[in-house]
């Protein structure tokens, strides 16, 4: 095709990012947020709306444009977030139970380690915070301190006692 019948932006690079459904999650399932999950959630939300992007917009550099469509990529990914989330507060009664928003402390023979259920937009493997999505949140939800549980490893199968169970975290 002739130069002559394209237009200007076609020839520009296209920095429209697709907007994502409300992180990982499987189409049906519903996005949980623990209270405090969903306030970082806010403050990262009215964060980028009101200091960086503005900040950004009035720069003059063109390399601003790139980072502009992203951040409003993580605005609107944060907005559909949000505006499904069911947050989901620790539970009164039948805390020795393990349910979303739990702190669990499991052991395997000689170690101790920590696991923290929340939601697919709060994981953070650093801080032992998994998705209740996550395969070991599966193997733990529902367990009562003192329990068993089986947990399949890539190298086998492994049994995780729960020792403790906090919802303070």
């Amino acid at each position: 095709m002739s130069k002559a019948f394209t237009r200007e932006s076609d020839d520009a690079p296209d920095l429209s990012l697709p907007i994502e459904r409300a992180a990982a999650l499987p189409i049906g399932a519903r996005n949980y947020l623990t209270q405090a999950g969903a306030q970082r959630l806010r403050d990262e939300l009215t964060h980028l709306v009101e200091v960086e992007r503005p900040q950004l917009a009035g720069s003059v550099a063109g390399e601003a444009k790139p980072q502009l469509a992203a951040i409003d990529v993580r605005i609107a990914h944060l907005e559909a977030s949000l505006q499904s989330a069911e947050i989901v507060v620790p539970p009164d009664a039948d805390r020795q139970t393990v349910r979303f928003g739990a702190t669990v402390t499991v052991r395997e023979g000689d170690e101790q380690s920590n696991y923290r259920i929340v939601g697919v937009d709060e994981a953070d493997a650093d801080r032992g915070w998994v998705s209740w999505q996550s395969p070991i949140a599966k193997a733990l939800l529902n367990a009562r301190r003192g329990e068993r549980v089986r947990f399949k490893l890539p190298s086998g199968e492994a049994q995780l006692e729960i020792v403790e169970i906090d919802y303070d975290g």
